[in-house]
């Protein structure tokens, strides 16, 4: 009984440790129960993908009727079974986890390849399906361990799917997370029993450090990207939101975004083939749904353009298709396995047909071609707003007597209703596409992280002298939130004044060409603008700090002496006195006025080690 039910024990343990702990608030039998919105009834036609528990190959959450989720442990040991049945499927490492976990790349081929370049050499269009980067949104990895069985054994019913594309999958991206498993993870989810977390070890999202690069897992997801170089790429979620009658939501960046050639086949080619299939098996599939006011659904949903500290934006700036799927937090975890696993096989299928894969790849070619001379850096809502027919949940609101707030309840019955869609397409701002970036050599974690993404850069060895762009930062702000602290950085807002200057950049330092594939992303990552730059994440903090002053007693004479010798100067001394009360208030200020028309500033105070050169 117990081994069937080890997350049972396990949950009972927690809460006798809590009741037991002085340091743990003791919780309340209400306070250990999540009171979900009613269970839609479900029977869809792909619950015979399955397999029974009597079968050899049966899964671990198969064996279990989908009830729990296998430990890290578990799935290594079945992965490392299926990999020593068949000569199809190579069970890699590629990379470790902040507590030191390997983390596992899948790669199942006809040819049994094992490295990007055997698996290249092979011409097929390949598939990357990754899952558990939020650990406790955990269905990818039992979906895909039923697709591996049924792709990759030698009387699997999808093996001959292998003639004709291939396929990697990472079955548990965030392992730290995952082995942070127990009952009381996502309080908004049905299933399974057992749930890891969302976040790593050091308590950083993968799902916002694409750009960034501060976590070991996503340095080595990236890298796999790089390497191995997939015709398309998913990254399987379960929602944190509403409720709706979607079990099985998608989506990607719009033609809006830097990749219009390849979200048109997503849309025309890929998205029909998998509605049609999840359909045709009994799910609802649909789009991303994020509501525009969580207690009134009238109000619509955004379609949203994804940055690129988002798998599909970054995937998006890297030109690699990419689709964020978000399985239906509310259905059970039966039923979004099942989902995952039909949701797979479609794209397998659809890139196996060899005309879908030719317009995929040709889309591909025309995206990593392209060199905009101005580049979207981030979106808002447009005025152009559209409509869909939503299939939604009853609902009532009502005024909460415990928040005070509006109270939004789902009441279990169904309801199709059309409702807006607020297209969040209208780039914030837009910059100019240099020639080039020059980073100084001081700043070496930056470099490092654009070799990570593939970027590539010439790396002088002597000092070299340029003509460019630089940015000063005239003002910057801290975030205004009581920690002010996101995702492990201090991210930051500045205003800032463009200057023409001639650079002398000390050897070490990179010169990063745009007119490459990753131009794009070398854009998102150097302009001050971005909302993803290394900039905005707080990486170039030292030089907003000023580390040179004059004292008083020196600026004191200097001022006299400066004033009596330029008219000019005093005009703009007493205007300003007499138009800025603060600045007439404060001794300081008034005396760094002075300071700052002398050459004893310094003047590389606020500048960005980042400069662009620009055609002549």
């Amino acid at each position: 009984m117990l081994k069937h039910q080890p997350f049972r024990f396990v949950a009972t343990l927690v809460v006798l440790w809590m009741s037991s702990n002085p340091c743990v608030a003791k919780a309340s039998d209400a306070a250990t129960h999540a009171i979900l919105p009613p269970e839609l009834p479900w029977n869809g036609s792909s619950s015979s993908l399955a397999v029974s528990a009597e079968h050899p190959w049966v899964t671990p959450s198969e064996a279990v009727g989908f009830r729990t989720t296998p430990s890290y442990a578990e799935t290594s040991a079945w992965l490392d079974r299926l990999v020593a049945a068949t000569p199809r499927a190579r069970k890699l490492t590629f990379g470790r986890t902040a507590e030191g976990r390997e983390l596992w790349l899948i790669v199942v081929s006809k040819e049994g390849a094992a490295t990007p370049a055997a698996l290249a050499a092979n011409g097929r269009p390949t598939l990357l399906a990754q899952a558990g980067i939020h650990a406790g949104e955990i269905d990818g990895k039992d979906a895909g361990l039923m697709l591996l069985r049924d792709l990759a054994l030698p009387n699997g019913s999808l093996v001959s799917l292998l003639d004709r594309a291939n396929f990697l999958f990472i079955p548990i991206l965030n392992a730290d997370g995952h082995e942070r498993s127990g009952p009381f993870s996502r309080i908004n989810q049905r299933g399974p029993e057992n749930q890891g977390w969302r976040t790593t070890a050091r308590n950083l999202n993968l799902n916002r450090d694409y750009t960034k690069l501060d976590a070991p897992e996503m340095r080595a997801l990236v890298r796999v990207l790089d390497q191995w170089r997939p015709d398309l790429y998913f990254d399987l979620h379960v929602t944190d939101g509403a409720d709706y009658q979607y079990d099985i939501t998608f989506g990607w960046n719009g033609p809006n975004a830097l990749s219009p050639a390849i979200s048109t086949w997503l849309g025309d080619t890929l998205r029909p083939a998998l509605d049609r299939d999840l359909t045709a098996r009994g799910h609802i599939p649909g789009p991303l749904v994020q509501f525009v006011d969580g207690d009134d659904p009238r109000q619509g949903i955004f379609e949203w353009t994804a940055t690129a500290r988002f798998s599909h934006g970054y995937g998006d700036a890297r030109h690699l298709p990419s689709i964020l799927v978000e399985n239906h937090s509310l259905k059970p975890y039966r039923q979004r396995v099942l989902g995952t696993r039909v949701l797979l096989e479609s794209a397998l299928r659809t890139l196996a047909d060899p005309a879908a894969a030719e317009r995929l790849r040709a889309a591909e070619r025309s995206d990593r071609a392209r060199r905009p001379n101005e580049l979207p850096l981030g979106w808002r809502p447009s005025s152009d707003q559209g409509s869909m027919s939503f299939r939604g949940v009853t609902w009532r609101t009502s005024k909460s007597a415990i928040s005070g707030a509006t109270r939004i309840e789902w009441l279990g019955g169904t309801e199709t209703t059309e409702i807006p869609t607020v297209r969040v397409v209208e780039p914030t701002v837009k910059a100019r596409r240099p020639v080039a970036y020059w980073v100084a050599a001081a700043w070496p974690e930056v470099i490092e992280r654009l070799s990570v993404h593939g970027i590539a850069f010439e790396r002088i060895t002597t000092a070299t002298t340029v003509e460019v762009e630089v940015d000063r930062i005239v003002k910057a702000e801290l975030p205004k939130d009581a920690s002010g602290v996101f995702e492990g950085r201090v991210p930051i807002e500045v205003e800032r004044r463009i200057e023409r200057s001639r650079e002398t950049f000390a050897p070490g330092s990179v010169r990063v060409p745009t007119d490459q594939v990753l131009g794009d992303l070398v854009m998102l990552l150097l302009e001050p603008a971005s909302g993803d730059s290394f900039l905005r994440w707080g990486f170039f903090m030292e030089p907003l700090q000023r580390t040179e002053y004059a004292e008083n007693y020196v600026m004191e004479p200097m001022a006299e002496k400066m004033l009596a010798e330029d008219p000019v100067l005093r005009a703009e001394f007493e205007k300003r006195l007499a138009e800025d009360p603060a600045f007439a208030a404060s001794p300081a200020e008034r005396l760094d006025f002075f300071y700052r028309k002398t050459p004893f500033l310094d003047a590389r105070e606020g500048l960005i080690p980042v400069a662009r050169e620009v055609a002549k």
